[in-house]
């Protein structure tokens, strides 16, 4: 079976980033003729890649989830490691933002929601156990610092998030996590 054509792929890749792109200017729900024309494709073109809404919105939150993966990965390589960590956590509000408006569409998915982000979910516990080690590893962090407590220290403020500048507080809140978890 031959490999998916390099136009088709760029068009997949176009729909993809606009949709992200729709769902950070706050669009909850995604008009797939607006999208389409945004990505500089037709209709059919976008059908053929994503059958349905779900399919998309899927392929969307799967593409966050990959970014926070690849950012973990790059950020180790050319970051200290606590400025990697912190680098990645500011990330990480970027997500939960753009979970906000992604996780309500999921719902639509045909019960298809609670596996991708079962799936979501384990990829980024693995990118902050592996920077938080990797801190750890350098003396940065003390050795008792939980991933999944800094994780849920920002998550929480998630709940906050209909409040306006909620992310910049979150943004100063990751400073103060850091700071409080040094040695």
């Amino acid at each position: 079976m031959r490999g998916e054509r390099s136009d088709a792929r760029r068009n997949r890749e176009r729909l993809i980033r606009e949709a992200r792109a729709m769902f950070a200017e706050g669009a909850a729900e995604l008009r797939l003729d607006e999208l389409a024309r945004r990505a500089g494709v037709g209709i059919g073109t976008l059908y053929r890649h994503f059958p349905d809404r779900s399919a998309l919105i899927e392929a969307v939150y799967r593409e966050e989830i990959a970014s926070l993966g690849l950012a973990a990965r790059d950020l180790s390589a050319a970051e200290a490691p606590l400025a990697a960590l912190r680098a990645w956590m500011l990330l990480f509000i970027d997500y939960i933002a753009a979970k906000r408006l992604i996780a309500p569409a999921l719902d639509t998915a045909g019960g298809g929601r609670s596996t991708v982000l079962a799936e979501g979910n384990v990829a980024v516990i693995e990118a902050i156990d592996m920077l938080v080690a990797r801190a750890v590893a350098a003396g940065e962090l003390r050795d008792t610092v939980e991933p999944l407590d800094l994780l849920r220290a920002i998550a929480g403020l998630a709940y906050l998030s209909n409040n306006p500048g909620w992310t910049d507080s979150a943004r100063r809140l990751i400073d103060i996590l850091l700071a409080g978890s040094r040695p």
